[in-house]
C-alpha cells in the first residue's frame, strides 16, 4: 500500500534534531522524499543518511535569502520538483525578557528566524510548487501565536505573526491548489528544552491539562495530515495541538 505522502517532495526546515527531525522521518516513511535543513551539519547528515535514499540533508539558515534560493535550486535539481514546504526552524529565548527588557537585537534576531524564515520560504517554494501543480506550505506556529504570556514579546510576536501570514498567503494562492496552514503546538518534550532543567520541564507539564508534554511524533502526525491529499479542502486554518492550554 502506498503512503499518505507517496509522490511528495519536502522541505522541512530545523530538521536535524526535535520536532523537525520528527517530522522528517514520519514523512519519509510515509512515501514522501525529504529535504532536511538546518544549521546542524553534522546531525542533519546523520539523520539524512539514517532515512536512505529518500532524504537528502542541506545547510540552510533560514534568515537569509540567498541560502533559501539554493535550497529551492538543489531539491528540484535532486528530487525533481517541490510540493511541500515545513516551516518548522525557529527559536526561542531562555531569558524571560518583556517589552522593556528585550533588547533590540534580540527582537531582531528572534523575528528573523521565526517570521522572516518563514516568509523567505514561501516566497521560493510557491513558484515551484506552482509548476508541480498543488502544494502544501505547514508554517510550525505555536499556542503562543494564538495567546499571550506576559513576557517573552518577540517569541510571541513571531508566532502570532506566522499564523497571520498563514491566512494571507492561504487566501492568495487557493485558486492554485497551494493550501497553507498552520500548525500551533504547546510544549514539546525534545532536547531543546534540556538547558531549562528537569524542574522547569515539570512545571510545563503542569500547565496541560493532560498533565504532560507532547512527544515530538504527536505533532508530526498533524503535520502529515495536513500534507497528505486528505487535507485538500483545508487552507487558512491553525491545527491547536497542545493537550488543551488554550481550552482554559
Amino acid at each position: 500500500m502506498a503512503g499518505r505522502l507517496e509522490g511528495e517532495v519536502a522541505i522541512i526546515t530545523g530538521a536535524a534534531r526535535g520536532q523537525g527531525e520528527a517530522e522528517a522521518r514520519m514523512f519519509a516513511r510515509e512515501g514522501a522524499q525529504v529535504v532536511l535543513t538546518d544549521i546542524l551539519d553534522e546531525r542533519g547528515e546523520t539523520v539524512a543518511q539514517e532515512i536512505g535514499a529518500a532524504a537528502r540533508y542541506f545547510h540552510l539558515d533560514v534568515s537569509q535569502e540567498d541560502q533559501w534560493q539554493k535550497v529551492v535550486q538543489d531539491t528540484v535539481a535532486t528530487f525533481g520538483r517541490l510540493t511541500v514546504l515545513v516551516n518548522n526552524a525557529g527559536i526561542g529565548l531562555r531569558e524571560d525578557y518583556g517589552v522593556e527588557q528585550t533588547p533590540l537585537d534580540v527582537w531582531n534576531k528572534v523575528l528573523a528566524v521565526n517570521l522572516t524564515g518563514a516568509f523567505l520560504g514561501m516566497k521560493y517554494s510557491v513558484p515551484e510548487m506552482r509548476k508541480a501543480g498543488h502544494g502544501s506550505i505547514i508554517n510550525i506556529s505555536s499556542i503562543a501565536g494564538i495567546v499571550g504570556g506576559g513576557g517573552l514579546p518577540a517569541y510571541h510576536a513571531s508566532k502570532g505573526g506566522l499564523r497571520l501570514l498563514t491566512k494571507t498567503a492561504a487566501i492568495q494562492y487557493a485558486k492554485e491548489k497551494i493550501r497553507v496552514n498552520s500548525v500551533h503546538p504547546g510544549g514539546v518534550d525534545t532536547a531543546i528544552l534540556d538547558p531549562f532543567g528537569e524542574k522547569w520541564k515539570q512545571r510545563a507539564a503542569k500547565w496541560h491539562p493532560v498533565g504532560r508534554m507532547a512527544e515530538s511524533d504527536e505533532i508530526a502526525y498533524g503535520v502529515v495530515y495536513l500534507a497528505s491529499k486528505e487535507a485538500t479542502f483545508v487552507t487558512g486554518t491553525e491545527l491547536i495541538i497542545d493537550g488543551g492550554v488554550t481550552a482554559q
